[in-house]
Formats: structure tokens, sequence, C-alpha cells
């Protein structure tokens, strides 16, 4: 497949006004373009990388890409796929949450061909007549027939006034770039057309819109912080490659095409094997990309030791038993196993910890030498 034709068809879900069009521009110039990622948490996780790795095939082909980290959108929230408002965010969190950003983003983008920006160095900026200007070109009817705005109010809920500014805030990042592309994942798909709205007016220009697929969690719902459902590009490789083989059956197609590197020829092949060997093809082939060969290796042995065979992973942590003076409850959240007291409440309800394999449901309960099971993937040793 020609790099132009892949560029604009694997990993896209739809490109405005047309694929067409696009690609008749991309054959007669180099194009600046960007993806904006507001920081409303400190990692990423693999549906990050769909539009991430699309960005990098653009530098890769010689076109200006930014990656527009969302310092001044964040403070108002993206409203998209939300039943209510976002809680707020302050600007320590915003710093604290960025910190590692560029670490992280540095195993997909190449920051020699990649420029980073801020959106909070100019909307932070914006006086009240600019802020006036920007909204004079949108009208409220129009942002107020966003569907999730339209459900919300069918439920009696609130829309507050600072979501309907997001779309004009996140808009105006593309006449403030000039850009002429825009990639973002299909949950953006309003705010970018806003934004491609924004420019044919504030610049007489065209921005094209290209929107990628989004991947569903490890329970199937929308891949999210607070759900407890991803895949993290700072997961260890035996968590990242335990959590990619307990994928529902169904969802292992789109990550083989949307997270990895394999070619079409692959993919094709992949759909020759049995259910198991896919997981394991996929598995394998991510936490490859984010640890080395060596470390996705390593996983997959440990992963058939432990899961397949019953054993216990070599380099699971030893507790000892002099040192575990209070009650399970306590030592899991005190020694960071599990988050909080809810938590291991809520594994202990499901049969989800395990000593000597035995469930355990008493959250008082006092623990014995032996292995310390907690969900699918935490051995701990007791001695």
């Amino acid at each position: 497949m020609e790099p132009l034709s892949e560029l604009l068809s694997r990993g896209v879900e739809k490109i405005y006004p047309s694929r067409e069009v696009l690609e008749k521009v991309l054959g007669q110039k180099k194009i600046r373009l960007y993806l904006g990622i507001d920081p409303t948490g400190s990692r990423l996780h693999l549906g990050h990388t769909i539009p991430l790795r699309k960005l990098q095939e653009f530098a890769n082909l010689g076109h200006e890409a930014i990656l527009l980290i969302g310092t001044g959108t964040v403070l108002v929230g993206d409203p998209s796929q939300r039943a209510g408002a976002r809680e707020q965010i302050g600007e320590d969190e915003i710093q604290k949450n960025i910190a590692t950003w560029r670490k992280q983003a540095e195993k997909i983008l190449d920051f020699s061909k990649v420029q980073i920006k801020q959106n909070g160095d100019w909307l932070l900026k914006l006086t009240m007549k600019d802020l006036i200007k920007i909204s004079a070109n949108i009208s409220a009817v129009q942002l107020f027939k966003r569907d999730m705005f339209q459900e919300r109010l069918q439920r009696g809920d609130t829309v507050w006034a600072h979501e309907i500014l997001y779309p004009l805030l996140q808009g105006y990042d593309s006449v403030v770039l000039d850009a002429d592309l825009e990639i973002g994942g299909t949950d953006q798909t309003f705010n970018m057309l806003i934004g491609r709205e924004l420019m044919q007016k504030m610049r007489g220009k065209e921005k094209f819109v290209l929107t990628v697929p989004m991947i569903l969690g490890t329970d199937g719902k929308q891949m999210s912080k607070t759900s407890g459902n991803c895949v993290w590009l700072e997961d260890e490789p035996s968590e990242m490659y335990g959590k990619l083989m307990a994928l529902p059956d169904e969802q292992v197609n789109s990550y083989l095409e949307l997270a990895t590197d394999l070619s079409p020829a692959e993919l094709a092949q992949s759909q020759k094997l049995d259910p198991l060997a896919k997981k394991k093809l996929l598995s394998a082939a991510v936490v490859k990309m984010y640890h080395g060969d060596e470390k996705s290796r390593q996983a997959q042995k440990e992963f058939e030791s432990v899961f397949s065979k019953g054993g216990v992973p070599e380099d699971a942590p030893v507790w000892k038993l002099t040192d575990l003076k209070k009650n399970l409850l306590e030592i899991l959240v005190g020694r960071g196993v599990v988050k909080s007291k809810s938590e291991v409440r809520r594994l202990l309800d499901q049969g989800g910890i395990t000593l000597n394999d035995r469930k355990l449901t008493d959250p008082e309960t006092t623990l014995e030498k032996g292995v310390l099971k907690v969900g699918k993937r935490t051995f701990i040793k007791i001695e």
C-alpha cells in the first residue's frame, strides 16, 4: 500500500470535507496539522496512542506536525461524552499532569519532527473583546444542539455556560495555529468542526478534520482513567501483557489494527489464528513497542507460567509475616497494592482476593504464610 493511501485509510474513521480533497492537497504541498490533548491526567493510555501515531505518520512524510497540550482548554473541561460537567482543574494539577507527558509521548513521537505547544499561551491572554469576536461566528443554537447537551436537558440536568465555551476555545486553536488539518478521536468531531467553521469565517480558509476510531477499555466500555480499564503506556511489561490477554475476543481485531505496527499482510494473516493465538500476537506486539523485544518475551513466558500453569511470577514481591501487624484492608491500602479501602471491599465481594487459593471475604482477615493474589495479576509471597 502506498504511504499516502495508508496514511488516509488505516486508523481513520472519517475525513472532512472528504478524503479525496485532502489527498489532492497532500499531493501538492506540505501542510501544518495538529493534535490537541487536554491534560486531565498524568498518564497516557493506548487510546491516546491512536491519534498520536497518526500525527507521527504525517510528520514522517515531512508535514509540520504539532502536539498541542490544552493547558487553556482544560480549565474549562471538555464536555464531550460527559453525562455531567467535569470537575474544574487547578494550575498545580495541570503542571503535575504534564510533567511526564513528553517522556511518555516519546515512546510514539519523534520530537525532532513534532513540535509541542500549549494553548494556554494564547487562550489565557484573550480579552473580553476577543471572546466576543470569536463567539460572534457561531450561533448559540448550534452549540446547544450538541447531543450530550440535549440528553442532559431531556433528563432535566444542567448545561453550564462555561461548557458552551469549550468548542469555541478549542476551535480557536485552529485559527491561532493557522492549521490545515486537525486530528482527533471521534468524540472530538463536534469541537473540531466548530474549529473548521471558525477557520472559514475568521481566516477565509479550509481546515480539514481527520477523526480516528476509539478503542474500548479492558472491560469493553469506553477507555478512561476513571473507569480503571486502561492499558497505560507506563504499565510494567507483565501487567500490560496480562491486560491485553484479558481483552474480550471481539476487541482484539481493532487493537491489532489501531495499536500495533503490524503490516497489512500480517494483519490479514492474523485473521487465520484462533482467538488465543491472536491475543498472544497482540500482547507481544504491543509490549515490544513500549518495552522492547526482550521484555516482551519475558512477559509472555511469565504469563504462560503464571496463568496457564498456575505458577507465581519470579519477581513477585515478598512480605515478611512478622511485619504484617495490621488487617488485610489496612495492609493492602497502606502498601499501595490497592488505591482505596472501598476498592479492597469491592474485590473481596467479587472474590478477587485469595490466599493460598482460598477466597477471602473479610476485610479484617489476618494474613498467614503463602501466596496472596489480588485481582488477576498481582501476586505477593508471604514468608
